[in-house]
């Protein structure tokens, strides 16, 4: 059985989302400033996002779209367990293939990236705004946490299986 459950780590992963609307609302330069953005940006050599030193109609726009992402899924946590993880086991692989394509497009097309151009032969593309230290460190940190949703709602299908089987198991030896 794992140390937290499934729903719990979408609760967290909401109250993320919240603080991340909230710092893009009132002070984006506090995301972009962050030791952990710093540090997987520059250790997978992708650049800062100088946008977000200062407030903006797109942080807020993004604010507003952080704080209905972590509000849905609060409430769909927040719903009876035999509907949020049928919810949930439905929702975790597509997010854990957007954010893989995502994070992957972020890597690896970036300027002198494994699928990019090198020095004059790198021509800028459609997503060149999504190539940048803050989109990737999102991106990791949120497939991590979906894996994680992703394991551990297997984990508590399988343990609900083997309960029911135990509980028909029962029934069946008392008739």
């Amino acid at each position: 059985m794992a140390v937290f459950s499934s729903m719990t780590i979408v609760r967290a992963l909401s109250i993320f989302h919240l603080t991340i609307a909230f710092f893009l609302l009132t002070s984006p330069r506090t995301i972009s400033e962050q030791n952990l953005v710093y540090l997987l940006g520059e250790s997978m050599r992708l650049p800062p996002v100088p946008s977000l030193a200062y407030k903006s109609p797109i942080t807020a726009f993004l604010a507003v779209l952080f704080a209905f992402l972590g509000l849905s899924d609060f409430t769909a946590a927040s719903m009876p367990t035999e509907l949020s993880i049928p919810f949930f086991t439905s929702q975790a692989p597509v997010r854990l293939l957007f954010l893989f394509l995502v994070t992957g497009y972020t890597y690896l097309f970036k300027k002198g990236g494994m699928f990019a151009g090198q020095g004059l032969a790198y021509k800028p593309g459609v997503g060149e705004e999504l190539k940048n230290g803050v989109m990737f460190t999102w991106g990791f940190l949120e497939l991590s946490a979906w894996f994680w949703v992703f394991l551990t709602l297997r984990d508590e299908r399988r343990q609900n299986a083997i309960q029911l089987m135990e509980k028909r198991k029962a029934e069946a030896d008392r008739m």
